[in-house]
């Protein structure tokens, strides 16, 4: 799949930083990629984290991702940086 638009919501923002969250079924693996969000070169800075719910109709992978580069064209974003794996009950 791709990157939706419509799955990108900004949480908060302040002093030029942007807390996102996008929600896809696409696999965290995919979502990483560099040019997966591409079409949101114009409003994402370097230094923004997306909080990220990938895989979202299989084992969920929830995580934060940090743009770590952005030319205005080409978005890099961090692999997925993983919460909540653990649950021992």
């Amino acid at each position: 799949m791709a990157y939706d638009p419509k799955n990108l919501s900004a949480l908060a923002y302040a002093n030029g930083f942007t807390l996102w969250h996008y929600r896809t079924n696409d696999v965290a693996a995919d979502v990483d990629t560099v040019g997966y969000f591409n079409k949101a070169a114009s409003f994402m800075r370097i230094g923004d984290f997306i909080i990220t719910n990938a895989n979202a109709s299989g084992p969920i992978e929830n995580g934060f991702l940090i743009v770590r580069t952005n030319t205005g064209t080409s978005v890099d974003v961090t692999n997925l940086n993983a919460l909540g794996l653990s649950n021992t009950d």
